[in-house]
């Protein structure tokens, strides 16, 4: 028997669920593309991305995905032929290194693992044993939403500033800005970029990129640039520029409402939230490992994001994931990459509160009882008691 019938819930990391209130904002007639309207909505949302950021620097919205996202800030300070660094920590700031090939960067992975974050301490010797400083730029993930590993970005500027090397550091904050604390001037990130469809409520369909002086200025000899995503065009004045034509405007209505209840909420508000939904799913996610087919992918506490949980499963994951979607109208992340068919993935990010988490993670606890998996009892409890408990002193 299903108890699906009801609204849907999203427990998948991206796109997320999105709020009525960005929906509402959506549902409007199309204004004229020079309106004072779009005008201001322009100007507005990119001086509010910068407060999101955390940058002085330039803002930049495309109408793209991620992986938009990802060209935009790539072609915009490398030329071809250009060495980067691309640190692993999972598939994402791969599959960018990847993009950076395919463009015509001569792209080197510094190996790690799915299951840990960077080590700085060896991005650190890479770049000391690179003398001629051969390497333009070193990308990397704050957050991989295939692993569920989250780096140290302050500690990446740390290795690169000890080496002494003039590498620009370039930051995939898809599935962590929103979710949180990101300081892009503070932590000495050159280029930063993230999209709509995660921590930002929105749906898909724009990619933003932050630029720092020192990415600014390598923009200037960079041979990889082209119309559609340059920096120099997007800085015109024109509105027209600023898009390369016409503004995706219903997105944009959309993002704008996000972005006043991000602010509307505060900021630092929302990343306690996140931190604390995220210790609520750890909290459930260590009793059932209790039963030893259930582990957490990435084995340091500490390095675990905050808006996406990596289970692996001794056993086939959809056993999981269909009775979640079927029976409880649950929809969780599988597993990807070098962790396919080895795990599923409970979101935690965006557009989520209490009542949300606890449902995903009653229908998984439902979904291990029912398929008689193996597994430690009393994981919605503890995820209740944490959530009292932070709850309280919070309002304390």
């Amino acid at each position: 028997m299903s108890v699906a019938n009801g609204r849907a819930l999203l427990a998948i990391p991206g796109p997320t669920n999105v709020p009525d209130r960005v929906l509402q904002a959506m549902m409007r007639p199309a204004e004229e593309l020079a309106s004072d309207t779009i005008c201001n909505l322009t100007e507005t949302l990119l001086a509010d991305l910068k407060k999101v950021f955390r940058t002085k620097g330039e803002t930049f919205l495309y109408a793209a995905n991620g992986h938009g996202g990802w060209e935009a800030a790539l072609t915009n300070v490398l030329s071809r032929g250009d060495k980067i660094l691309t640190l692993a920590s999972g598939r994402f700031a791969v599959g960018w290194g990847e993009m950076a090939r395919f463009m015509g960067a001569d792209v080197e992975v510094l190996a790690g693992s799915w299951r840990a974050a960077v080590d700085p301490a060896a991005l650190e010797e890479r770049l000391r044993q690179d003398v001629r400083h051969e390497i333009k730029a070193v990308l990397t993930v704050q957050i991989d939403t295939a692993s569920g590993v989250v780096n140290d970005i302050p500690a990446i500027r740390r290795a690169i500033d000890a080496a002494g090397h003039p590498a620009l550091l370039m930051v995939d904050g898809v599935a962590s800005l929103g979710c949180m604390p990101f300081e892009m001037d503070e932590w000495g990130v050159d280029v930063a970029m993230s999209a709509s469809q995660k921590g930002l409520m929105t749906p898909p369909g724009l990619a933003f990129v932050a630029a720092g002086e020192k990415a600014l200025a390598a923009h200037q000899n960079a041979t990889m640039r082209t119309g559609y995503w340059d920096w120099t065009a997007r800085m015109n004045p024109l509105l027209y520029m600023k898009h390369c034509g016409t503004p995706p405007e219903h997105l944009m209505f959309g993002l704008r409402a996000a972005l006043d209840m991000i602010f509307g909420e505060g900021l630092e508000a929302v990343w306690r939230r996140h931190a604390l939904l995220a210790g609520a799913t750890r909290a459930a996610v260590s009793k059932w490992v209790e039963g030893q087919v259930l582990t957490y992918n990435v084995e340091e506490p500490a390095q675990r994001a905050p808006s996406v949980t990596t289970i692996l499963f001794q056993g086939d994951p959809t056993m999981i994931t269909d009775y979640t979607r079927k029976v409880c109208g649950v929809t969780l992340g599988l597993a990807i990459g070098d962790l396919t068919g080895k795990g599923f993935r409970i979101a935690h990010m965006g557009h989520v509160n209490a009542p949300m988490v606890l449902g995903s993670l009653s229908a998984v606890e439902m979904a291990l009882q029912a398929q008689n998996i193996p597994h430690g009892s009393g994981g919605v409890a503890a995820a209740i008691a944490h959530l009292s408990e932070g709850a309280r002193n919070g309002a304390a």
